[in-house]
């Protein structure tokens, strides 16, 4: 089974550096975000967000970026990027409902 979603883009894309994320955390957490590529078997590349319409909340923001979708990382870490990072994590995408919680790269 596939499974696909579409969304109406009501804004521009524009890149991101960092999301701010709740699950979990009441006051939310802060992580650096990059698109992430399959190229050379894994490799970062310049992650996005864009305005979307949402259903169940009027709008929203998609998170994206490479083929292979997003990784996150603490915003403390200044690590390399790499899938052996046990304290990195990838996504193929997010929705985040709050401009707020997304910052401009």
């Amino acid at each position: 089974m596939i499974a696909s979603q579409v969304y109406k883009n009501i804004g521009e894309p524009f890149a991101v550096s960092a999301v701010r994320i709740y699950e979990g955390e009441p006051e939310g957490a802060v992580y650096t975000v990059t698109g992430w590529s399959s190229v050379q078997g894994g490799s970062a590349v310049e992650a996005y967000a864009v305005q979307v319409e949402d259903s169940s909340e009027g709008s929203a923001f998609v998170i994206y970026g490479g083929d292979w979708g997003v990784r996150l990382r603490p915003i403390d870490s200044d690590a390399p990027w790499s899938l052996d990072d046990a304290s990195q994590t990838g996504e193929t995408h997010l929705v985040l409902a709050d401009r707020e919680d997304v910052e401009p790269a």
